[in-house]
């Protein structure tokens, strides 16, 4: 994979403050597309990231995972090599996508995930039951799974032939450690590296919200039961 086609999947909800930032920071040279996919928002967010430059998709099932499998089908199309996927809300730094691919690129790793818990975090960018929550959910894959991640975090980059092997299905807040025990079932070489985390422009859907808090931390737990069997 001397010169990978490099695909980043960016699903955005209501972003119209942050997404153009995101997607200008975004190393075009390593970066071949873009891809926004606008989850029912009701702001600018389309126009905003169409004028920095994204492909920009619509999905309006609402729910962070639909948004990803709809960009998912759309990187087949580009002939993708590498699936990177990062947030909308410029709480990730987008320049450090070359530290994320780099593992696959130089140790033939399947999947990379970027990992804030080993990188640094500026006060306040994830709380306390963000960070109560995913301990919790790491501790529990390595118990049943025999894994060690530190992290649940949505900064990750995967080899898009390894991504169609894991038949990736939840709708919502499950997406995320989906992918990483199917990648561990299924005994794909993976990797984190440190990443850096800061305040996200405006307010979370899930962790700003007490309804948004509880739903993902059930749906987190109950996906380290799911996929057990």
């Amino acid at each position: 994979m001397s010169k990978p086609i490099v695909t980043v999947i960016i699903p955005a909800y209501n972003e119209e403050q942050s997404i153009g930032k995101v997607v200008l920071d975004i190393p075009r040279e390593i970066v071949e597309h873009v891809i926004v996919v606008n989850n029912n928002s009701t702001d600018s967010t389309v126009k905003v990231a169409s004028e920095a430059g994204a492909i920009v998709l619509d999905e309006p099932r609402k729910g962070y995972g639909w948004a990803c499998l709809k960009g998912i089908e759309h990187s087949k199309k580009l002939k993708t090599d590498i699936v990177v996927f990062l947030d909308g809300d410029y709480s990730d730094y987008p320049q450090e996508i070359p530290n994320v691919i780099n593992p696959i690129l130089s140790q033939n790793m399947d999947m990379v995930i970027g990992s804030r818990v080993l990188g640094k975090r500026e006060k306040g960018s994830l709380t306390p039951q963000q960070i109560f929550g995913n301990w919790l959910a790491t501790k529990l894959i390595r118990l049943f799974y025999r894994v060690k991640f530190t992290d649940l975090g949505p900064f990750r980059a995967i080899k898009s032939d390894k991504l169609e092997l894991l038949k990736m299905s939840d709708k919502t807040y499950g997406w995320t450690i989906e992918m990483q025990i199917k990648a561990a079932k299924q005994k794909m070489q993976f990797c984190e590296v440190p990443v850096n985390y800061k305040k996200r422009v405006g307010v979370s859907k899930v962790s700003g919200t007490v309804k948004g808090t509880v739903l993902a931390g059930i749906k987190i737990i109950f996906a380290v039961f799911k996929y057990r069997f």
